[in-house]
C-alpha cells in the first residue's frame, strides 16, 4: 500500500491472515474473517454457530427449481408469463431487487407486502404493463410489481406497482415503508425508442402505488443506479452506481430537504454529493481487510441532473473523485451504511483484482473500513465470483447472491466467517451441452424473519423459502 494511499489505524485489526485461520480452525480453507467483523452484523440476533457446512448440503430439488438444504421447503409465488392476480397482463420478465413490508391491514390478507423490480431494457421480452396514473414512459419496459401475501405465504394480490421506467435493477427500502425502485441506464429521451429521459429514482409505496404515482426524483441523479440505503436518523441516502467501462461508478451520498419527511417527501429536493477518499482514486487498489481511511469527503455533483455529462465523468476539481468497477448492493445496519463491489478485473481497467469487496461507511467518524474481500488470494472465498444483492439474516450473519458463471447460488457468511450454500438454482437455462442457470437476486426476508424471499432473475420466478432458520 503506498503512502499515498496509507490507511488509517483500525481499533480492531487482526495481526496475520494465516493466525486468524489457525485460530478458527480453517487453515487451509480460506473462509475466514480478518477485520471487524463483528460490525458487519450489528443489529441482528446472535445467531447459533452454524459450522461451515451452514444447514448441511443441498438436496437436489425432484421439481428441478430451487435446491436447498434438508428441512427447508420454498413456494413459488410467482413465474415470468402468468398472468397478474390483477389482470393487468403477464407477470413481467427479469425479476431483480426486492424487499419486504408488514402488511398494514388486519386479517389473513395482511401479511407481507413485497415490491419486485423488473430489469427490463428496451428488448425485455415480457415488458410491465402499462397503467394509467402509474406509468412515467410509455416506451419504457420496466418497472415494479407488488404482491401481497398471507401469514402461508399464500398469493392474495399482484399487481403493477410502476411502469413505463427502463432497467429496474436494486434500489431499497425508506424508513416510512416504501421502496426506491433504481433506474440502471442513462439512456436520453430519442435512445432506444424512449419519450423520456431515464438514470432515475422513483418511490413506490407497497399497498397504494397510485400514492406515490411514476415521478422521478430527479435531484437524486440521474446515472446507472444500483441500490441505496437511508440512514434512519438523519434521512441521508446512500446511492451506488454501476458503472460497465471506465472511469468507473461513484458512491453518493443525499442530503434531502426533507430528511425522514415520509412519503413524497424526497420530491422537495436536496444536495447530491459523491465521495472522496483522499489519495485513493479507485477502492480496487485496496486489497487489505480491515483497512480504514478516516476523513472521508463529500463533493458537490456538478450537474446531479447529467444534462450534458455523466456525473462520472464530470469535472470534481483537481483532487479527483474515487471510482470503483461493479459498486452494486447497498444496505443500513446499526450506524453504518455498507455497499458492495461485485468484481474488480484489472484487465477491463480497474487498479486490482478481486471477486467482491463490502465496505463500511461510519458518518460519524466519517472513516470507510474494507470487511471484507472475496478471493481469488484473500480471506474469504466463495466458491464462485461476483456477490451481487446482499442482506442481513434476522437469524445473524449475511445472505449473498451470487452473480457469476456456473451454477447460482444463494450463500450464507456467518458471524465467524463461514461460507455455506444456502440455495442452488436448478432450472438449466442452456444446453445439455453448455448448460446455464439464472442468477439470484432480491434476497430479503419477512418482518418476523421466517420466510426468507429471492428471485431467480431468469426465467423470473419468486420463491419463498420457509425451514429451519437458526437464531
Amino acid at each position: 500500500m503506498s503512502a499515498s494511499r496509507k490507511a488509517a489505524p483500525c481499533p480492531v485489526r487482526d495481526t496475520t491472515r494465516r493466525q486468524v485461520l489457525a485460530r478458527t480452525g480453517a487453515l487451509g480453507a480460506g473462509i475466514a474473517f480478518t477485520g471487524a467483523l463483528s460490525e458487519l452484523f450489528a443489529g441482528t440476533a446472535a445467531a447459533q454457530p452454524l459450522g461451515h457446512t451452514g444447514y448441511g448440503p443441498l438436496i437436489p430439488d425432484p421439481d428441478g427449481l430451487l435446491d436447498l438444504p434438508r428441512g427447508f421447503r420454498y413456494r413459488v409465488l410467482s413465474r415470468e408469463g402468468d398472468e397478474l392476480r390483477s389482470g393487468e397482463g403477464p407477470v413481467p420478465s427479469n425479476h431483480d431487487g426486492m424487499a419486504a413490508f408488514a402488511g398494514r391491514s388486519r386479517g389473513r390478507h395482511g401479511g407481507v407486502h413485497l415490491v419486485r423490480n423488473h430489469e427490463n431494457r428496451a428488448n425485455g421480452k415480457v415488458p410491465v404493463p402499462t397503467v394509467k396514473g402509474l406509468t412515467y414512459d410509455p416506451e419504457g419496459k420496466g418497472g415494479c410489481t407488488a404482491l401481497t401475501l398471507d401469514s402461508r405465504n399464500h398469493v392474495r394480490d399482484e399487481r403493477v406497482a410502476i411502469a413505463g421506467t427502463a432497467v429496474n435493477c436494486a434500489g431499497g427500502p425508506t424508513p416510512w415503508h416504501t421502496w426506491l425502485t433504481c433506474e440502471e441506464t442513462e439512456d436520453k429521451a430519442g435512445t432506444n425508442g424512449y419519450t423520456k429521459d431515464h438514470g432515475f429514482i422513483f418511490e413506490v409505496d407497497p399497498v397504494d402505488p397510485h400514492r406515490t404515482g411514476a415521478v422521478p426524483l430527479t435531484a437524486m441523479g440521474r446515472f446507472q443506479h444500483e441500490a441505496i440505503a437511508v440512514d434512519p436518523r438523519r434521512g441521508v441516502v446512500y446511492e451506488t452506481e454501476d458503472a460497465f467501462e471506465r472511469p468507473f461508478g461513484l458512491f453518493y451520498r443525499f442530503l434531502p430537504e426533507k430528511p425522514l419527511g415520509g412519503t413524497g417527501s424526497l420530491r422537495a429536493g436536496g444536495r447530491l454529493q459523491a465521495m472522496r477518499v483522499p489519495g485513493v482514486p479507485d477502492l480496487s487498489s485496496i486489497q487489505e481487510t480491515g483497512a480504514c481511511f478516516d476523513g472521508i469527503e463529500w463533493v458537490d455533483v456538478p450537474d446531479p441532473l447529467a444534462v450534458e455529462t455523466p456525473i462520472r465523468h464530470q469535472d470534481f476539481g483537481r483532487r479527483g473523485i474515487t471510482h470503483a468497477q461493479k459498486l452494486e448492493g447497498c444496505y443500513w445496519g446499526g450506524r453504518s451504511v455498507y455497499f458492495v463491489s461485485s468484481f474488480a478485473h484489472s484487465d477491463e481497467g480497474s487498479a486490482g483484482d478481486h471477486y467482491g469487496q463490502i465496505w463500511r461507511y461510519d458518518p460519524e467518524r466519517r472513516r470507510l473500513t474494507l470487511v471484507i474481500v472475496f478471493g481469488p488470494d484473500t480471506d474469504v472465498q466463495l466458491p464462485g465470483e461476483s456477490p451481487d444483492n446482499i442482506c442481513l439474516a434476522p437469524s445473524g450473519g449475511l445472505m449473498v447472491c451470487e452473480d457469476g458463471d456456473g451454477a447460482q447460488h444463494v450463500y450464507g457468511v456467518t458471524r465467524r466467517g463461514e461460507v455455506y450454500a444456502m440455495a442452488r438454482g436448478a432450472q438449466n437455462i442452456g444446453t445439455p451441452e453448455e448448460p446455464q442457470w439464472g442468477e439470484f437476486a432480491g434476497v430479503t426476508f419477512s418482518p418476523d424473519g421466517d420466510t426468507m424471499y429471492v428471485n431467480c432473475y431468469t426465467p423470473g420466478t419468486t420463491f419463498a423459502v420457509t425451514g429451519p432458520w437458526r437464531g
